[in-house]
């Protein structure tokens, strides 16, 4: 304290100021001026940013201080890439672009995974990460971190920008915002050098330098004619069938889609993320008739959905084909907000380009102007024939779901967790393995749109923790994860973050000792374990614990249902490790196919 006076009135005798002259001199000036570090925070509150996740460190940490200090949420993760899938999961559910802060260089590169898997589910998302300087890093000349972090960025973004220059800071978020969300939302990268923080200039032309966006995600009309196309092909229709996908959730255009299924009669197949868009129990539903409808369909139209692996690619057996790259005969309408999705693997026959409430919208006036009597539902005996397989499955699984077998497997786990969902139609269900995935999509019923959150377009593991994060910052209510024991693996330290911030998730591990089943055996008899099996009977729930959360061991379905009925009405962090038979499981789940070497279990 001596010195900084001190040094105050030496100050003061160099300039002929007196201490307290020069510190409000100080003041005044300082608040003339304004910094990179709030120029960056005020850009993102003027555009309805309110939570950042991320990870702080050098050069971001005072950005996080001072995020936190002006009225921003801000979520630190133990682990970039959990933090980059809560942002992209949280554009996904509010079409605004979230926002994960990172280091430079190796903090960069573990959002990357998370960036470019925002990309490909076209999930609206900005990573921003501090960088080195450019003149340092263009001359590779071993700066700390040193790393082109721009150009890495761009072949997995939809776009990526690098601001140099305080007052270019507001065009800088602007530009990420709409190239976020506007068409096809993606990830977006927005590099920002360590230097570019403490720059200032003057407050007002500063604040005056920001930008709101307007109309970010601007409303594309599909053409009429196209619109026409598509509602006679499906008039003409004798089996016809809707497939909605994530992009129909994503759309919020619950009301309207829901119409258009319930107008035209027509059977409807949800994707995993489209399941609630209308309940699961829904007369309409074919979900429990999959393998039949997908090859007996004659015309397919697919709203938000795309012709790839999921959906094997529109063509094969899946499909009615003979061989597995035959196509079927099928004739598809495919609703969507690009034209290049188009043709991506078969013909398509009536496409419709635009954004998904704007075309169900058009679809449903196209088909109000026909009149009631133009418009009659879809024959009768495809709706019997698709009724009658849907009876016989659910029958078959009813009674499957019935046995109470010892150990548990993941039958009589998730039926605990069927029920557990069906009571609580608002918790946000979270869902990773490889069977732990399978079956839970399969038995557990949806009620309410963007409810279902899961790995998505490319499979990826390690989505749970940062999805549930994300889920219970967003909606503020109840999340159950369910997880396989391996998928918990990749992100399972994120439960001190879940502690750390007293959020209502309770994870349940379905436990089985390994990657997708924990009875293998080393074949060459040495003392190592088989690559797939982990620690036998793991005790998981010490992990939560030792947090300050709530464990919980379960070997049966009673215990598990306990365990999740007490969760939730406490709302406190928990963890299940529900044991079940490691002999349960199916090596990769249902995609056994695409492992060229995998053996039948």
């Amino acid at each position: 304290m001596e010195s900084v006076t001190a040094t105050r009135k030496e100050t003061a005798a160099t300039t002929g100021q007196s201490p307290d002259t020069t510190s409000a001199a100080a003041a005044a000036q300082s608040q003339q001026e304004i910094d990179g570090f709030h120029l960056v925070l005020e850009g993102l509150k003027l555009n309805g940013i309110d939570t950042i996740f991320g990870l702080p460190g050098i050069p971001i940490t005072d950005l996080t201080r001072k995020a936190q200090a002006a009225g921003l949420r801000v979520i630190s993760f133990r682990h970039e890439q959990n933090a980059g899938y809560a942002a992209s999961i949280a554009g996904f559910m509010t079409q605004k672009p979230g926002i994960c802060l990172t280091v430079s260089a190796p903090g960069f590169l573990n959002g990357l995974t998370a960036l470019a898997n925002a990309t490909t589910n076209c999930f609206p998302m900005i990573l921003i990460s501090g960088s080195s300087e450019r003149e340092i890093v263009d001359l590779q000349q071993g700066d700390y971190e040193e790393m082109d972090q721009l150009a890495i960025a761009k072949p997995l973004a939809k776009a990526a920008f690098r601001v140099l220059h305080a007052e270019d800071i507001g065009i800088g978020i602007a530009r990420a915002i709409r190239a976020a969300v506007s068409g096809r939302p993606g990830g977006v990268y927005l590099d920002l050098p360590a230097k570019l923080f403490p720059q200032t200039m003057d407050a007002q032309a500063g604040r005056n330098s920001l930008i709101k966006v307007v109309d970010p995600a601007p409303r594309q009309i599909p053409a009429p004619d196209a619109v026409a196309r598509a509602v006679e092909l499906l008039k003409g229709a004798k089996r016809p069938l809707i497939v909605l996908g994530k992009g129909a959730a994503y759309a919020q255009a619950d009301a309207d889609i829901r119409a258009l299924i319930e107008k035209t009669r027509i059977p409807y197949l949800p994707m995993a993320m489209a399941k609630g868009l209308l309940p699961d129990t829904h007369e309409q539903s074919a979900a429990a008739a999959r393998s039949f409808v997908l090859p007996e369909a004659d015309v397919v139209m697919l709203i938000g959905a795309r012709l790839n692996w999921l959906l094997s690619h529109g063509k094969g057996k899946t499909w009615g084909g003979k061989t597995s790259k035959a196509w079927g005969g099928q004739k598809f309408i495919q609703v969507d907000i690009s034209p290049q999705e188009a043709d991506s693997n078969v013909r398509i026959d009536a496409p419709v380009v635009g954004d998904i409430g704007s075309c169900v919208s058009a679809l449903l006036a196209a088909i109000d102007a026909r009149g009631s009597s133009a418009w009659t539902a879809p024959p009768e005996e495809w709706r019997n024939a698709i009724a009658e397989r849907k009876n016989k499955n659910v029958a078959k699984m009813a009674e499957t779901l019935a046995k109470n077998p010892t150990p548990m497997n993941f039958h009589s786990a998730l039926a605990v967790v069927r029920d557990i969902v069906k009571a609580n139609p608002d918790a946000m269900l979270v869902n990773e393995g490889a069977n732990a995935l399978d079956f839970t999509r399969s038995i557990v019923d949806m009620y309410k749109p963007r409810k279902r959150l899961d790995v998505g377009t490319w499979g990826v593991m390690g989505i749970g923790m940062g999805f549930s994060i994300a889920a219970a910052v967003v909606s503020g209510g109840q999340v159950i994860a369910i997880e396989g024991d391996s998928a918990f693996g990749f992100s399972g330290m994120e439960v001190e973050t879940i502690c750390r911030y007293g959020l209502p998730v309770c994870v349940v591990i379905l436990n089985n000792n390994g990657v997708y089943r924990g009875d293998e055996v080393n074949p060459t008899g040495g003392r190592d374990p088989s690559p797939l099996v982990f620690v036998k009977d793991a005790r998981y729930e010490k992990l939560m614990e030792a947090f300050g959360g709530v464990g919980v061991y379960a070997t049966t379905p009673d215990q598990l249902r306990k365990g999740m009925e007490e969760a939730i009405r406490s709302r406190r962090p928990t963890l299940i490790n529900a044991i079940i038979d490691e002999k349960a499981g199916t090596e990769s789940g249902r995609i056994t196919s695409l492992n060229p070497s995998a053996k039948k279990v």
